[in-house]
């Protein structure tokens, strides 16, 4: 048996994010599709005590162009030391800035990539290790790539020998599950409901930030408030 989720790169993530990478064997970065303004791919939410802030990455978007999230470019390197300073500025006083920032720091001071898909990849994998998820993580470029929004998922899904897929449930607007089972793999619905709260900075509780706001805040405690984290 071989559990499979596909998913686009998203900027430092929220921790559902990497419950869905620790709940498979291998996870594929859906990177060929097309990219999106406004979205998860180059930006995410921080707390602070004036309330969410985004930390956007500049991308270079060519018009009407209907570019892929992998074509993407960053625009400059000016945005890696300000984000790096807005995470030190608002959470310098959480319990694990200091064991978080010894390995956080060193990747926002780094020969930055020039693409999108490289530098989220370069920041999921800096979090997966950190958490101890073992999980394969692989590009859609890796394989061959079939027409059809379903078609194209299950097929990655056989290319890459799973048994199982696991999908985030906004697919449900799209996927034709009659076409995994038809190729016997089952088809499972991931589910987001239900995260405990855990010790956060600056007011109100808020779910649906970065995770590095769960890892500032709890450090390696930060599995017990995840699903699939160990």
């Amino acid at each position: 048996m071989k559990k499979v989720a596909i998913l686009q790169s998203n900027y430092i993530p929220w921790k559902g994010y990497f419950d869905m990478i620790a709940a498979v064997d291998e996870f594929i970065l859906y990177d060929d599709m097309q990219y999106t303004r406004r979205d998860w791919r180059n930006r995410n939410q921080i707390k602070t005590p004036q309330g969410l802030q985004w930390l956007t990455v500049p991308v270079l978007v060519k018009g009407k162009y209907h570019q892929k999230i992998c074509e993407t470019e960053i625009d400059g390197t000016n945005w890696m030391a300000a984000h790096w300073k807005a995470l030190a500025q608002n959470y310098r006083r959480a319990p694990h800035f200091a064991e978080i920032a010894s390995w956080l720091e060193p990747l926002y001071l780094a020969e930055p990539f020039t693409h999108i898909s490289q530098s989220n990849r370069r920041f999921i994998e800096a979090i997966c290790t950190y958490l101890g998820i073992k999980t394969t993580i692989t590009n859609s470029w890796d394989y061959t790539l079939l027409d059809g929004k379903t078609e194209r998922l299950a097929d990655l899904c056989v290319q890459a020998g799973g048994t199982d897929y696991i999908s985030g449930p906004t697919a449900k607007d799209y996927i034709d599950e009659n076409v995994f089972s038809d190729l016997g793999i089952k088809l499972t619905w991931f589910d987001y409901v239900g995260y405990p709260e855990y010790p956060q900075l600056w007011g109100e509780f808020t779910h649906g930030v970065t995770i590095l706001d769960l890892l500032f805040n709890c450090g390696k405690d930060a599995p017990r408030y995840m699903r699939n984290v160990a």
